[in-house]
């Protein structure tokens, strides 16, 4: 069997042992497909096998995506990486910052700075995601919640905008709702919805035909399952998460919304590792897909960017950027580069090797710090 084929046994064995009821793995390599595997249910109730045309939500593979489409903006002289954020959405004008005084109280001052553009592409905005970890996060979590059933992308952030951030913009890395702002951003420096740029710029000229922030109805049954994954390893159904995807919902998140098929993502990672272009559509050039692949973090902000399975990467504009392989126990080349999904799904490219791979899953908690890194491994070993 070629190297590649390693790849069947190690999803088989992560089925068994705790991991999600079904999976697929797509791998590129200068141009041809050297592996194309599908594994497991869709959906275990009905018995419904995982195919090619398979529906997954992406998560936050979304960002990506996001970020590519900004820069065909920045490529067109629209703006420039270290302009005020105000200057387009201009809500976001005088920002302020929650600081603790030496009793520990919180209270909200005026930034040293403004929120640059830049600051969005690199989670170093001070935006973060909702939690139980700042006030920033305690104040964030209700107004994304009530995005995905009463807001378009505009309100969202202009909702986003009276929140304090958790930092001075450019000081520190926290992941957060950076790109869902860039969707606004988008929006306003195009003219059109978020959605409708997407489909014109990036899906339609890709033939992405089965990515969107909505599932219709005629495509409905070929959305995966999304599945909980007991401490037992045992699988249950999660029908809590798909208020985002109804035709209904108006907020089209740039930071985690998408739908995708594992043939569609990796035709957009394919046009991404040939320096931006793909059967004649040019998506970005190939300085500013280098642009995009390359670590834009301080030291100071790098040290909040900590997740032990990225260690050896930093962090460029959307992507992990792989900077030191031998720190990340990995025979990745400098320079791989993508980025994975809440619920499992992961991208791989390799501008160097010409090599891509996509790999989808519907679970939760993805377990992406045991598979994802094992995957990698197993496709650099079946290099020549």
């Amino acid at each position: 069997m070629n190297g590649f084929e390693r790849l069947t046994p190690l999803f088989k064995r992560y089925m068994e042992q705790g991991g999600p009821a079904g999976c697929a793995c797509l791998v590129m390599r200068r141009g041809e497909t050297v592996y194309d595997e599908n594994f497991g249910y869709a959906n275990l109730e009905t018995k419904q096998l995982i195919q090619s045309d398979t529906i997954y939500r992406i998560y936050s593979m979304t960002k990506v995506i996001t970020c590519a489409a900004a820069l065909q903006l920045y490529e067109r002289g629209l703006y420039l990486l270290d302009d005020p954020l105000d200057e387009y959405l201009p809500e976001f004008k005088q920002p302020s910052v929650f600081r603790q005084d030496e009793s520990g109280t919180n209270s909200a001052t005026a930034a040293c700075g403004p929120i640059r553009i830049r600051d969005l592409f690199t989670m170093t905005s001070g935006l973060t995601y909702g939690g139980n970890g700042s006030e920033t996060e305690r104040l964030t979590a209700p107004i994304y919640q009530n995005a995905l059933t009463a807001m378009d992308v505009r309100a969202f952030t202009r909702a986003l905008a009276e929140v304090p951030l958790a930092f001075d913009p450019g000081t520190h890395w926290q992941y957060g709702l950076s790109h869902d702002v860039l969707g606004a951003l988008i929006e306003v420096l195009s003219g059109q919805t978020f959605e409708q740029y997407l489909k014109r710029e990036i899906f339609d000229p890709l033939g992405m035909k089965d990515t969107s922030f909505r599932i219709g109805e005629d495509k409905r049954d070929r959305l995966a399952v999304m599945y909980n994954l007991a401490e037992d390893g045992t699988l249950s159904p999660n029908n809590s998460l798909e208020t985002p995807y109804q035709p209904e919902c108006r907020f089209e998140s740039g930071g985690g919304g998408l739908l995708s098929t594992i043939g569609d993502y990796s035709r957009f990672t394919q046009a991404l590792v040939r320096g931006g272009e793909l059967d004649g559509f040019r998506l970005l050039s190939p300085k500013t897909v280098q642009l995009m692949a390359t670590n834009h973090l301080t030291p100071q902000q790098k040290n909040d960017y900590n997740w032990g399975h990225l260690s050896g990467y930093g962090y460029g504009l959307g992507v992990r950027v792989m900077i030191d392989p031998a720190a990340g126990g990995t025979g990745s080349s400098i320079g791989e580069f993508g980025w994975a999904g809440m619920a499992g799904s992961w991208a791989m490219i390799d501008p160097q090797e010409e090599l891509t791979l996509v790999y989808m899953q519907q679970m939760l908690p993805s377990r992406e710090p045991y598979i994802s890194n094992r995957i990698r491994n197993v496709v650099y070993g079946a290099l020549d």
